[in-house]
């Protein structure tokens, strides 16, 4: 499986990927690059200015599969603000109750 969203910016349509998984009985097959190749064809087919995707610096293999498809690695900062701690623990507690 692979996830392709699209969004509008005032920049232009962006998009991101997300979960390029393929399970481990059917891995080495390129499966996963016919998976990004079919993204790329989507996000040309939409018009998307850029895709961007992130992976863990230790899937090496992962990321060499990425940039044999064109993705280019960026100098950058990824940061995530998550929410406030007290809030997390607010809705775990809040679900735990339902």
């Amino acid at each position: 499986m692979a996830t392709l969203a699209s969004f509008p910016l005032p920049t232009g349509w962006r998009g991101h990927v997300d979960d390029v998984v393929v399970d481990d009985a059917h891995r080495g097959r390129g499966i996963a690059r016919k998976l990004l190749e079919a993204i790329i064809d989507l996000a040309e087919q939409r018009g998307l200015r850029t895709l961007d995707l992130t992976s863990r610096p230790s899937r090496a293999a992962a990321i060499a599969l990425y940039e044999s498809v064109g993705f280019v690695r960026r100098d950058s900062t990824l940061m995530r603000y998550a929410g406030r701690p007290a809030s997390r623990t607010d809705l775990t507690a809040e679900r735990a109750h339902r």
